[in-house]
């Protein structure tokens, strides 16, 4: 199809003093962010809005998603282990109230890097202690033990992206990212601790049909996930998958609509919608319904 985007999908560059110092003061510490790594067009907004996602364990994968923009290879088991006092420190000079923490796989690292994860979250709580926390990890292949160390960490929400319909996840996903076993990620995460928020993401436009995105819907909702995101898959480069459909902004609006008919606390839909995309403002709003639900029960 053509690769021309329609109006909804421009934005502009992003900029701004806020901008501008999230994004110095990182690199100043050596720190990647997956904003500028996945190319997310909302860096601005998000850092402005008080929001940071900062990527960990470095900018290489070990897998090879057909549809992701960071770069793939072999890592060769190298990371900072100042990683977590660095972005502690980075969090603590910005005016920031959610901090997203995410990751490449990490499949040569003996427990996919959940230790690193575990470190960078209790070095955040000991620094700035009001700021929520939401862990965006890899499956770590299904390796509960490791998934253990995430969430005894405590962080207030863990994210794992199922990406796209059970159908075309072969062809989106690497081999080793499967469906089922990101369902049981999320599914394991709420048998751990059932008071940590659970959430996920699903991209549009490679192909889905209607009732295989409901389909994923109940299945998210099975496995108890909380929060749902769901955005445009855009290409990042010739050598990604082509997009298949732009999908315009009313039929991300139904899918939103029929989202919180399938029970997630919040659903955040939208063409330019990303995993983290004003995580902060939506993780409060899904609080507050919660506490609504919870005082009205009471009466």
């Amino acid at each position: 199809m053509s690769a021309q985007k329609p109006e909804w999908l421009r934005v502009r560059a992003p900029s701004g003093e806020t901008y501008v110092k999230v994004k110095n003061l990182l690199r100043g510490l050596q720190l990647h962010t997956v904003c500028e790594e996945a190319q997310c067009p909302n860096s601005a907004e998000c850092w402005g809005g008080g929001t940071a996602t900062i990527m960990i364990l470095g900018d290489v994968c070990t897998r090879g998603c057909r549809f992701c923009a960071v770069k793939s290879g072999d890592p060769r088991g190298i990371f900072d282990p100042d990683e977590p006092q660095k972005v502690a420190a980075a969090l603590s000079n910005l005016d920031i109230k959610y901090a997203v923490l995410t990751s490449v796989d990490r499949d040569d690292l003996q427990d996919g890097g959940a230790g690193h994860y575990a470190k960078t979250i209790s070095a955040i709580k000991e620094t700035s202690p009001g700021i929520i926390i939401e862990a965006l990890i890899p499956d770590f292949s299904a390796d509960e033990k490791a998934l253990s160390k995430v969430v005894e960490a405590g962080p207030d929400v863990i994210g794992h992206n199922i990406e796209t319909v059970e159908r075309l996840t072969p062809n989106v996903r690497d081999r080793r990212s499967t469906y089922r076993q990101s369902l049981s990620v999320l599914k394991a995460v709420k048998r751990m601790n059932p008071n940590i928020y659970t959430k996920s993401s699903i991209m549009l436009g490679l192909g889905e049909a209607e009732e295989e995105v409901l389909r994923s819907f109940s299945d998210l909702r099975e496995a108890g996930v909380d929060m749902l995101t769901i955005g445009q898959y855009l290409r990042p480069s010739e050598w990604h998958l082509p997009v298949s459909a732009f999908v315009p902004p009313e039929k991300f609006e139904r899918y939103r609509e029929l989202a919180q008919e399938h029970g997630f606390l919040y659903t955040a839909s939208g063409p330019l919608v990303r995993s983290s995309y004003r995580a902060g403002e939506f993780f409060i709003e899904a609080l507050t319904r919660r506490k609504r639900e919870m005082m009205a029960d009471v009466r």
